[in-house]
């Protein structure tokens, strides 16, 4: 009995040292390199894994930039440009700076320009109720309130506004990755480039009806009558669809276009008070003029 004991060890002992020595020459024969400098790439980065740079996580990005040649493409916009010169030091490269930019939601249409026409019971979802109907007023564009934008975000930095049922980004939490732009199915949301102070000027509507129909379904829809086109004067603006759009590269933030058009589509953001032109009068004895 012993001996069967014995020799039932010795054999799967035998057998395991066996498959050990094999494992080890397969391993080795496949064996992936990878190169080190992926791992010294990744630490560098945020590693908020948010896919704003194109990959889907910061492992994948830190494999493509190693391999590249250059940073043509690729840019991690949660680091921005100090994460991109420390890589560019790591791996002996040239740092291509990027300007910043930062979500922005095109859409004015709370319930006080906007008014519902009907009320929508179905799952709270702008995916699915976009996919059902134009939404519960008569804009099939703006935005349907249902958050899949606050959502997608990762650091905060959007929230629905519980007064305009809108949702509204936190200009400091931004990181421009771009999941709430990829969460819209209306497309609202987009970036645009970051000024100082956070000063923004943009047409806040992306209906393509024309200008009554538009109009009736909501009091700042963009109308396309082309005033802000004319008074720009750095061709910034351009129409397309009964729509205008302002080029956010090209804009001087003059503010001309937004005291030109009729419904205050075009939103002015971070700016002071505009100061009221003095009432020019004449004085009593009609001796000069009086400024109050």
């Amino acid at each position: 009995m012993s001996n069967v004991v014995l020799f039932t060890i010795i054999t799967l002992s035998t057998i395991g040292a066996a498959s050990a020595i094999i494992l080890y020459f397969v391993a080795q024969k496949f064996k992936v390199f990878e190169d080190p400098r992926i791992d010294m790439v990744e630490q560098a980065l945020p590693l908020a894994n948010c896919g704003g740079c194109g990959y889907a996580g910061c492992r994948n990005f830190a494999e493509a930039v190693v391999k590249s040649d250059s940073f043509d493409g690729l840019y991690c916009p949660v680091g921005g440009n100090e994460t991109m010169k420390t890589l560019a030091a790591l791996l002996g490269r040239e740092a291509v700076e990027q300007e910043a930019t930062v979500a922005v939601v095109r859409c004015s249409g709370s319930p006080q320009h906007r008014p519902r026409t009907n009320h929508y019971d179905g799952a709270k979802s702008c995916t699915i109720a976009h996919s059902l109907y134009i939404g519960e007023s008569g804009c099939p564009h703006g935005c349907l309130g249902y958050g899949e934008c606050v959502d997608a975000c990762d650091f905060d930095a959007i929230y629905m506004n519980p007064e305009t049922g809108l949702p509204e980004v936190i200009d400091d939490k931004c990181t421009a990755c771009g999941a709430c732009v990829k969460a819209c199915p209306r497309n609202i949301i987009e970036l645009r480039k970051k000024n100082p102070k956070d000063r923004k000027i943009f047409v806040s509507c992306i209906n393509e009806e024309k200008g009554a129909v538009a109009r009736k379904n909501c009091a700042v829809a963009c109308i396309g009558c082309g005033k802000c086109v004319k008074v720009c004067p750095y061709d910034a603006i351009t129409m397309e669809k009964n729509l205008a759009y302002i080029d956010p590269v090209k804009c001087r933030l003059c503010r001309k276009c937004v005291v030109e058009c009729p419904t205050n589509a075009i939103l002015e953001i971070g700016f002071p008070p505009r100061k009221e032109k003095p009432i020019v009068t004449e004085d009593s004895e009609g001796s000069g003029l009086n400024l109050s």
